[in-house]
C-alpha cells in the first residue's frame, strides 16, 4: 500500500470528523473586514489528521425552531433593507444566505457526531450574534439556539449548556434562550466591548480590557466551570472563539495562542472527565496577523483530538 492509500484508509476509519464550510464563498467588496480567508485556512490545516467534510445545508424547520418564519422567507428572497445589511455587517446575496445555511448545517452534523463518539467539530459556526428577527455581526441564523432546541425538543439531551468564550458577548443567544430552564447560558466577554448592548446570560462574567492568559484561566477555572458543574448538562456547545487573542482587530484581550490552547484542554478536559458530549464551534477571530487566527481556530481541533484521542 502506498503511502497516501495508507493515509485516505486510515481517515477512512478515523473516529472524529470535521466540518467546513469553505466551498461555499459569496462575493465582498475590496477590503471588507469579514475574515473569508481563515474557513479555507483552517480546513487545509486539519486536512490529513482527521476527515474534513464538506457542511450540509441547515433544514429552514430547524432554522425556524428558534427564528421567525416570515423574516427567514424575506432573507431567502432578498426582501432585506438597507438597515437590515448595514446591522448584519454582509451585503445581502444568495451566496451568503446559502453559506449561512451551510454553517449551521456543519454544527448540527456536528452536533450528531458528538451524540455518537463524544466530540463533534465545525469549523465555522458560532453564530451568537443572531436573534429571533434580526442579523446582527455577521450572524444570520443562530446555531447554538437551533443546536439547543433540536438536542431538547428531539430529546436528545435533558440540560444543554453554552459556554461562549468569544471575545464579544452572545448577545442572540442569550436573548433566544432566555427563560429556557433546560438550558444555561456563560460567556466570559470583553466588558467594554461589541455588543455596547448586552444581553443577559445565565451568567455574564464581562472583564476589562487587556486580559492576560493568566487572569483569564483563574476566572475560566474559578467561576466558570464551576458554574457548568453546578448546571449539570449533558450536553455541551464550546464556542472557541479566536479573537480573545492579542492583536485581534476587534478584540481588546490579550491573551497568547498559547493561553487560547490552554483554554481549550481546560474546558475540553473537563467535559471528558464528566463525560459531556462536546460540539466545538469557531466563533470570531479576525487578528492583525492572518496566519495567528487560522492556527488559533485549527487549534480546538488539535486540542479536541489530544484529549479525545
Amino acid at each position: 500500500m502506498s503511502a497516501s492509500a495508507a493515509v485516505l484508509s486510515s481517515l477512512a476509519s478515523h473516529p472524529f470528523r470535521a466540518y467546513t464550510p469553505a466551498a461555499y464563498t459569496f462575493e465582498l467588496p475590496e477590503g471588507h473586514r469579514f475574515p473569508a480567508y481563515k474557513y479555507a485556512g483552517v480546513a487545509e490545516r486539519l486536512r490529513g489528521l482527521l476527515p474534513v467534510l464538506d457542511t450540509p445545508a441547515l433544514r429552514w424547520a430547524d432554522a425556524a425552531r428558534v427564528h421567525d418564519a416570515l423574516w427567514l422567507r424575506r432573507w431567502r428572497r432578498g426582501e432585506v433593507t438597507a438597515s437590515e445589511e448595514r446591522a448584519f455587517g454582509l451585503p445581502w446575496s444568495p451566496g451568503v444566505v446559502e453559506r449561512a445555511r451551510r454553517a449551521a448545517g456543519g454544527s448540527l452534523a456536528a452536533l450528531h457526531d458528538a451524540l455518537g463518539v463524544g466530540w463533534g467539530a465545525n469549523l465555522a459556526g458560532g453564530t451568537h450574534h443572531a436573534f429571533r428577527d434580526r442579523a446582527e455581526g455577521f450572524c444570520l441564523v443562530n446555531d447554538a439556539a437551533i443546536l439547543t432546541h433540536v438536542a431538547l425538543d428531539d430529546g436528545l439531551a435533558r440540560r444543554v449548556a453554552v459556554l461562549d468564550l468569544d471575545v464579544h458577548q452572545g448577545n442572540g443567544t442569550a436573548a433566544l434562550l432566555a427563560g429556557e430552564e433546560r438550558a444555561f447560558t456563560l460567556s466570559i466577554h470583553g466588558e467594554r466591548n461589541y455588543p455596547f448592548r448586552k444581553e443577559r446570560s445565565s451568567l455574564d462574567l464581562g472583564l476589562g480590557d487587556g486580559v492576560t492568559d493568566a487572569e483569564y484561566l483563574e476566572v475560566l477555572r474559578g467561576t466558570a466551570l464551576p458554574a457548568l458543574d453546578a448546571f449539570r448538562p449533558d450536553l455541551l456547545l464550546y464556542l472557541a472563539g479566536a479573537d480573545v487573542l492579542a492583536g485581534d482587530r476587534f478584540g481588546r484581550f490579550a491573551l497568547t495562542l498559547e493561553g487560547v490552547r490552554e483554554r481549550n484542554r481546560t474546558v475540553l478536559t473537563w467535559a471528558r472527565n464528566a463525560d459531556l458530549p462536546v460540539v466545538t464551534m469557531m466563533a470570531g477571530g479576525y487578528n492583525r496577523d492572518h496566519a495567528l487566527t487560522v492556527e488559533a481556530h485549527a487549534s480546538v481541533v488539535l486540542d479536541g483530538l489530544d484529549v479525545f484521542g
